[in-house]
């Protein structure tokens, strides 16, 4: 059994409309989210061996924090550039190329793909994943390559708003 949680990056600061939007960091609610919903995760006692992110700063701040709340070295982050705006089928690949030894992975990327690719894996669907928002699946495989795209067990979803 693998496990994924499909985290959209934290509330970004659009404060400085000259910065590339690759470049846009985390807001003041983001940095509060981010460390907010790690730390929710981890009182729910899931364990995540990989960490694997967009390489936009935002991507990598959320995950910098989820990482420091996991008490793991920030080196340990994978770093993806390809999940930068990617599409769902972009969200595969990078799952199903990972080392089969992590039973459970955080990928952290960015809307609209984010939004279509969590909605392939289960019948359970959302809207639109909102900022921070974290969708967990469980998938009856031994190894990433077979990632499935339907299949999948919905675990749950929760997000800053749900407050749970």
């Amino acid at each position: 059994m693998k496990t994924v949680l499909v985290v959209r990056h934290a509330k970004s600061s659009w404060g400085d409309l000259t910065l590339p939007d690759f470049d846009r960091p985390l807001n003041d609610r983001g940095q509060r989210n981010a460390p907010e919903m790690a730390t929710r995760l981890l009182k729910k006692r899931i364990g995540i061996d990989a960490f694997v992110t967009s390489t936009a700063k935002r991507a990598m701040q959320t995950a910098t924090h989820f990482i420091r709340v996991y008490d793991r070295p920030e080196k340990e982050l994978i770093l993806r550039e390809e999940l930068y705006h990617a599409p769902a089928n972009v969200y595969f690949d990078v799952i199903r190329a990972l080392n089969d030894d992590y039973k459970t992975i955080a990928i952290f990327g960015h809307n609209p793909g984010i939004t279509t690719f969590v909605n392939l894996l289960t019948p359970t669907t959302i809207d639109e994943m909102p900022t921070c928002g974290i969708f967990a699946v469980k998938a009856d495989i031994k190894l990433w390559r077979e990632f499935p795209a339907t299949d999948n067990k919905f675990l749950f979803f929760d997000s800053p708003k749900a407050g749970s």
